[in-house]
């Protein structure tokens, strides 16, 4: 390989576009704008690219059908010119989801964690991995081993297993093996631990304050854990620790953190993978230029998403001539990515093993495994397990149509992870008419003004129930000044979809914990019992007044909110424990509901 060669090999990037070749006009415009080729085929061409990344902003992930014939193009587009190109996702479940419907949504880490099963976890991933794997994807970059201790914490919440740390290193590890059985990469994100902070690393640089002694006992859990299960890769942070290094540079650009933590410390010889090099929190010292050669310095391996793909292309084939980088250097960070695609199988051909050519994947064989009536059933019974019944005063729970037939369903209708559920007032109350209620849907908001209230108000006159669908409260409440501030770092941060995709489901952005408190406010003074149901973060109980009863279900897509209804109906048995302590809004010193709490019927 040349130099050339080998410094592709450690980029990752996205690309727009549906196909590898042909690709909508305005796709071409946007991959001509921010990359300077016209789609995929152009792009590994010019960077002899050793992976790419598919998001739904992108426009890569359209359908099942689409995304296999993509994945496909790709491959045959590397062929005449590099090794086969690593195809990977953000495939999380829950509240990130790049691949939706007709695809399997399963629920996401803090609903797994709620399920209180390594089983759940595992089959979870497993179903997740064997869809993937079918759509010629062959990396996840999950499971998220962050440890969320604040509730306010705006970019991970959810996305984390919980707040115990050897309880989320469980999680890790039974994701890690799921993943595993069925031919994909993993990466354990983000390293050295994003689960304490209010601050977003998209849209600025967050501190975390840790002593060490702390950050090895909340934070380095579930990556030893990780380690030891044998994952392929770990994300790194754009975050500071100055108890793991006092210069102030992010996570992802120290030498004292990647190399001597995380190799040395941690005994981790895969592959680091940086997080998006778009993002703001790595961008807010350094050029674009210096970040992708000073991350190698640090030890990372694979550059994602830079936000100038040839500036920092360049940027490192210039550090090798200089010396500043040793070819010997990139050798070992080449070796460590060749490894990892040789062990989902992408290197057979070039490692003697027999590879007859393989026809584009036939529709077919794509439908064989990907949206089956078994994984869909899997989800289902997965979620069942994981909907948390947090209070439920005089035993209102489960509700029956004999007696309670009438039920007004308002509140947030956040839009979808994947683009293709929801909107969640509309699936619960579809689901509960499904059970044998008379269910009618009236959308909020999640900022809902007093007109709006109003409105919910009358609607909720002469009906046996409300339920009333809340979104982040808690952690708008905590942020909400920041809100116009972080806004304006997207709309800076330019080139950066993916910061941009993000801020559509940052609770920030559109969340309103006034509003919200006041319509619940409302519609408990009209003697309707009220139930709630937190359908992102399950911290909101503690913002609202006290109501008649209260669930959590982890995330707003259609599995985990039809679980949610079969709760509601007695369908199901709420089995649930919270994975995350609930705090006082008033007095977060004290807990109103510690981990494990759920009640059953």
């Amino acid at each position: 390989m040349s130099l050339e060669d080998k410094v592709g090999q450690l980029f990752v990037m996205h690309v727009y576009g549906h196909t590898a070749a042909d690709p909508d006009r305005a796709d071409v415009d946007a991959n001509l704008r921010e990359s300077g080729v016209r789609d995929a085929a152009e792009l590994i061409a010019r960077y002899r690219l050793g992976g790419i990344i598919y998001f739904g902003w992108a426009h890569n992930t359209r359908s099942p059908h689409q995304i296999a014939e993509l994945s496909h193009g790709i491959q045959e587009a590397a062929a005449p010119h590099t090794l086969p190109v690593l195809i990977s996702v953000d495939q999380e479940h829950g509240a990130v989801a790049r691949i939706g419907a007709p695809a399997t949504l399963l629920p996401g880490a803090m609903a797994l964690g709620a399920s209180g099963s390594h089983e759940h976890a595992r089959e979870a991933a497993r179903i997740a991995g064997a869809e993937l794997h079918a759509l010629g994807i062959r990396q996840d970059h999950a499971p998220d081993a962050d440890v969320n201790v604040d509730p306010a914490n705006p970019v991970i919440g959810v996305r984390s297993f919980g707040a115990d740390p050897e309880a989320v290193a469980g999680f890790v590890t039974a994701q890690i093996e799921g993943y595993r059985s069925a031919g994909i990469a993993t990466a354990a994100k983000h390293f050295p631990g994003h689960g304490d902070t209010r601050d977003d690393s998209h849209t600025e640089l967050p501190h975390i304050h840790h002593t060490r002694e702390e950050w090895d006992r909340h934070d380095a859990p579930p990556f030893r854990a990780a380690i030891a299960a044998g994952v392929d890769s770990v994300m790194t942070a754009h975050i500071v620790i100055p108890a793991l290094d006092p210069s102030g540079d992010p996570a992802t650009l120290s030498h004292p953190i990647l190399t001597g933590v995380l190799r040395e410390e941690l005994g981790f010889d895969g592959v680091i993978a940086t997080d998006s090099l778009a993002m703001r929190g790595v961008r807010t010292k350094y050029g674009d230029d210096r970040v992708a050669v000073l991350a190698l310095r640090a030890g990372a391996d694979q550059l994602l998403n830079p936000p100038n793909p040839e500036v920092a292309w360049k940027a490192v084939l210039q550090a090798v001539a200089t010396g500043e980088l040793t070819e010997d250097r990139i050798d070992a960070s080449v070796l460590r990515v060749l490894r990892m695609k040789a062990d989902v199988g992408l290197l057979d051909a070039h490692l003697g093993k027999d590879t007859s050519a393989r026809p584009a994947p036939a529709p077919e064989a794509v439908d064989a495994t990907v949206g089956t009536p078994a994984h869909l059933v899997a989800a289902d019974r997965i979620a069942d397990a994981t909907t948390t019944l947090l209070v439920n005063t005089d035993g209102l729970l489960p509700l029956s149509p004999a007696t309670h037939r009438d039920i007004l369903v308002v509140g947030a209708d956040p839009r979808s992870p994947s683009g293709t559920t929801g909107p969640p007032t509309t699936v619960l109350a579809g689901a509960l008419n499904g059970l044998g209620f008379r269910a009618v849907a009236l959308p909020t908001g999640t900022a809902p003004d007093g007109t709006v209230i109003e409105r919910a108000v009358a609607a909720a006159r002469g009906q046996h129930a409300v339920l009333v669908a809340t979104y982040n409260i808690t952690t708008h409440a905590a942020t909400k000044d920041n809100t116009q501030a972080a806004n304006t770092a997207l709309d800076r941060a330019a080139p950066d979809p993916q910061a941009r995709a993000h801020q559509a489901t940052d609770p920030r952005s559109d969340a309103d914990s006034d509003g919200q408190t006041a319509l619940v406010t409302a519609l408990k003074a009209t003697g309707v019992p009220v139930v709630t149901l937190a359908i992102r973060n399950p911290y909101d109980v503690a913002h609202l007044p006290p109501v008649d009863a209260a669930l959590a279900s982890y995330s707003w897509t259609d599995v985990e909110l039809r679980a949610a209804a079969r709760v509601i109906a007695g369908r199901a048995v709420p089995q649930g424990r919270l994975p995350v302590p609930v705090r006082r809004a008033d007095d977060p010193a004290q807990v109103l509901y510690p981990i494990g709490h759920g009640l059953t019927y």
